[in-house]
This record gives C-alpha cells, sequence and structure tokens, in this order.
C-alpha cells in the first residue's frame, strides 16, 4: 500500500515536471517568433528610410527651377549648386541709380544682373556648359535658374550659353576678361558659384546671403567701387583725353570690364572722381 501511494506521487510529479517543460518549451518558442516580428519590423523600416534617402539624393540631382527667387536656399547636391525658392524681386536703387542692398550699402553696383545681360555681356559666353577644376563636376544649362524675364529677346545660344566668344554681342564691341581656367588657377572661384563673380551676383541679387559674400563684394569694390581700379582708370583715361564722359570709344575694353561687374560710369560718378585726377 505504501509502494503504490508513493509511486502515484512520483506519477504525479513526473506530470507536473512535464507541464512544467511544456509550457516553458511554449513560452520560448513564442519569445523567439515575437522576435523573430519584431527584427522583421526593424528590417521593414529601415528599408523604408534607405529608400526614402535614395529618393532624396536622386531628387536633389533634379534641374534647377527656371526662376531664380528670393529667401529660402539650400544646397542641392551638384557641387555646390543652388535651390532658390520664392517669388522674384526687384531690388530698388537710389537717387544716383545705385542698387540699395540694406545689409550690405557699401556695395552699390548700378547695372542689375538682367541689365548687365540685356546689354549684351561676355560675348555671349557666361553661361556655356563647362567642367569646373574646383567642383571636378560638369556645368549645362545653368541659365536655366535665371528669371524668363532676364533673358527676353536674347537668343540664348549666341547671347547667354554659347560655346564661342563673339566680340559683336558685348556692348562695346570688344573682347575683355580672362578664361575660367585662369581665374580657377588664381583662387578666385570657390565650390558654391563654379561659373565665378557673376553667377554670385544674380543669386546674391535674389537674396541668397552666404559667408563668401564679403569676399565677393571686396572684389567688386576693387574693381568698380569709389576707390575701384578700373573706374578710377577710366576716369583718369577720359579726363586726359578731353572727351565726355560717356564717349564709348575711350577704352572700350574697361568700360565693358566694369559692365560685367555691374557698373556703368556716370556723370555724377565722372565728375567726382574728376576732381582726383592729375593732368598731364
Amino acid at each position: 500500500m505504501v509502494r503504490e501511494v508513493t509511486e502515484r506521487k512520483k506519477e504525479k510529479r513526473d506530470g507536473t515536471m512535464k507541464s512544467t517543460f511544456k509550457r516553458q518549451a511554449s513560452e520560448a518558442s513564442h519569445s523567439e517568433s515575437k522576435k523573430m516580428k519584431l527584427k522583421k519590423t526593424d528590417n521593414n523600416s529601415g528599408s523604408k528610410i534607405q529608400n526614402a534617402e535614395r529618393k532624396t539624393e536622386k531628387g536633389s540631382n533634379k534641374k534647377n527651377p527656371k526662376s531664380l527667387v528670393c529667401l529660402d536656399v539650400s544646397q542641392s547636391s551638384k557641387g555646390g549648386r543652388k535651390m532658390i525658392h520664392g517669388e522674384c524681386l526687384e531690388v530698388p536703387k537710389n537717387d544716383k541709380g545705385q542698387l540699395v542692398f540694406k545689409d550690405f550699402p557699401q556695395f552699390q553696383p548700378n547695372m542689375s544682373p538682367k541689365e548687365v545681360l540685356q546689354a549684351g555681356s561676355f560675348g555671349g559666353t557666361y553661361f556655356r556648359p563647362i567642367f569646373s577644376s574646383v567642383t571636378k563636376q560638369n556645368y549645362k544649362d545653368e541659365w536655366k535658374e535665371l528669371p524668363e524675364d532676364w533673358l527676353n529677346g536674347l537668343n540664348i545660344s549666341t547671347q547667354v550659353a554659347s560655346l564661342t566668344y563673339r566680340d559683336s554681342v558685348n556692348t562695346y564691341k570688344v573682347k575683355c576678361g580672362g578664361s575660367l581656367e585662369m581665374w580657377e588657377s588664381s583662387g578666385w572661384i570657390v565650390t558654391q558659384d563654379p561659373y565665378g563673380w557673376f553667377q554670385w551676383y544674380c543669386r546674391f541679387y535674389h537674396g541668397r546671403r552666404t559667408k563668401d559674400d564679403e569676399r565677393q563684394i571686396g572684389r567688386w569694390a576693387k574693381c568698380a567701387g569709389v576707390k575701384g581700379r578700373w573706374r578710377n582708370n577710366l576716369i583718369t583715361k577720359v579726363v586726359r583725353s578731353g572727351c565726355g564722359f560717356d564717349n564709348k570709344t575711350i577704352s572700350p575694353v574697361v568700360r565693358q570690364t566694369l559692365q560685367h561687374w555691374g557698373y556703368k560710369l556716370t556723370k555724377e560718378d565722372y565728375e567726382e572722381g574728376a576732381k582726383k585726377v592729375k593732368h598731364k
């Protein structure tokens, strides 16, 4: 009798242990299944993020819109090229005909980028296709970011993005300026504006502000500002020629150069500058 009771207790204990093992095995299986589901979910989320990043990178290589616009500027992935968003605004001029940039009052060109292009500049080649040795990238159709009204009446292939320099396109019918390679080798070109100063000017005019602005404005001042080399060179030549300040035959190359820097000699500027010229 005692033996039977002992065996029944043993069977009960064995049954309890089997049940426990079975329950633990089931819980372990459930836990592993849950981990697999979580891992799968994480993988799916990672794939979605990666796909979104790929789409963003792909989208960032799209061409700039046709209109240069104001204030909101974001960097695209293409060698510093800018995507500029907002409405197109005109920068006002003061009584002297100088453009007024309130945040940079020392910068006073009297020709807007539109006026420079419409007058006939760069031999029609400025926005030609180029390879930049600074960014190591090719650029094409960069003129498409300009406002359409800047280009009204202009032949893109001969007056804006020509591969051939044409003196006849220029206002003063002469050739001036160095090559892109010369400017690059001199260290004047930076990645954000691979075409150079005039590209910077177009973007600055419509509200973009960068760390390079002070340098570029300084370059303008040394060329076309009140103490600028070429502005005073022209004034001196006019004074010594005895001709009028607007006589196109007096140093047309310097006049064309100044135009590329957004400046045209005015009577007021001439008369003020002429006071400092020593007659021979």
